[in-house]
């Protein structure tokens, strides 16, 4: 039976890499990647780093290209169709780079994969289609963690409970009324479309990398400077991983 393990490698530091992951990525004979094109040419450098301390020196790296999806869908349903196909598509790749290889494989994810991830759905399809393997899951340090501790805050106040959703999400739903809310994959600064007043916004960029940047302060004074600054590191580097926290003053 061969074995393949999806490790969490955490939001971007090399040290965020649990001894888990690094126990489970010295036995990892092939690891599969699924590519993010050349203008996150960075993150594959940071992967990399990772496997030349720690992978067995003889380990190989399939890249698996990453397949296009329509992100201009606005419909919920359409869009969960899109991403469905997006999901089926990658997995038909994967099944097709796995068939070809044999022993340990590995899948690296940034952050946690239980988190805003598709690669547990996607090893999920391979079974589904026939494919006999056993796999691992590592847990990894999320971007939230990341955020939170790089801002040095308790994600929640005492007794309250934390939302996590998505920019789309929160544009249609707005920031949760009891607690705080935490919020990824937001390409389009959704906090700018938010009435309430007394929202405390704490966002993050890059979070454990060299241009780790970080801005907190009342929403409605350093919106402007997010949206802003964000746009600088875009425009500057091709690419931008962020994510925020909200949470009511008190």
């Amino acid at each position: 039976m061969r074995k393949l393990y999806v490790i969490g490698i955490g939001a971007g530091h090399p040290r965020q890499l649990t001894v888990q992951a690094i126990e489970a990525i010295r036995q990892v004979e092939t690891f599969f990647v699924i590519g993010k094109g050349e203008r996150k040419r960075e993150l594959a450098e940071v992967r990399a780093a990772m496997l030349a301390e720690y992978a067995d020196p003889a380990h190989r790296v399939i890249e698996i290209a990453d397949p296009p999806r329509d992100r201009r869908v606005d419909d919920a349903d359409d869009y969960r169709e899109v991403v469905a196909d997006w999901h089926r598509r990658r997995a038909g790749l994967l099944a097709d780079a796995f068939d070809g290889t044999a022993g340990i494989g590995g899948i690296l994810v940034w952050g946690d994969p239980s988190l805003y991830d598709s690669t547990l759905r996607m090893v999920q399809r391979v079974l589904d289609g026939g494919a006999q393997f056993e796999y691992t899951v590592i847990p990894g340090v999320t971007s939230a963690q990341a955020l939170a501790a790089a801002h040095r805050v308790v994600l929640h106040e005492i007794g309250e409970p934390v939302h996590i959703t998505t920019g789309r999400r929160l544009r249609s739903e707005g920031a949760a009324a009891d607690g705080a809310t935490v919020v990824m994959l937001d390409g389009e600064c959704s906090f700018t479309h938010l009435p309430d007043d007394d929202l405390h916004i704490w966002w993050g960029a890059y979070l454990g990398m060299p241009d780790e940047t970080l801005i907190e302060g009342p929403l409605r004074a350093v919106a402007d400077s997010i949206v802003r600054r964000r746009d600088e590191l875009r425009a500057d580097k091709g690419w931008i991983m962020d994510i925020y926290l909200l949470r009511r003053a008190v």
